[in-house]
């Protein structure tokens, strides 16, 4: 596969999702959307290469649903996440990590493990 170019970014924390924003373009690549919950998130999935998933939403809200579908569509997929190993739900464990806080190094490594 060729590096993926639009990304989606699902995070609830706007100067996070700026930030990650900032880094993608720096990276050259694409922001295919913003979405700050699972419903956002879900509307946006088909203009995505890959995704930069917020494990932890607002309102206790998790990304889950959000990396299932696009598991379904074999869409590739990055966990943020400032927990533990067991934050992430464990048929997902295998799916490559970006650890908070960001730097534009670790988001780039994130998108290169897929």
């Amino acid at each position: 596969m060729t590096s993926p170019k639009r990304i989606l970014i699902v995070e609830d924390e706007p100067l996070i999702a700026m930030m990650l924003e900032d880094f993608l373009e720096l990276l050259d690549k694409e922001v295919a959307g913003t979405a700050d919950s699972v419903a956002s998130a879900l509307s946006l999935i088909d203009g995505a290469d890959a995704a930069i998933l917020d494990v932890n939403l607002r309102g206790g809200e998790k990304s889950v649903p959000v990396a299932e579908a696009l598991a379904e569509k074999g869409v590739p997929f990055v966990f943020a996440t400032g927990g533990s190993e067991d934050s992430v739900v464990e048929k997902f464990r295998d799916r490559p990590r970006l650890m908070k806080p960001f730097t534009m190094d670790g988001v780039q490594k994130a998108l290169e493990a897929l």
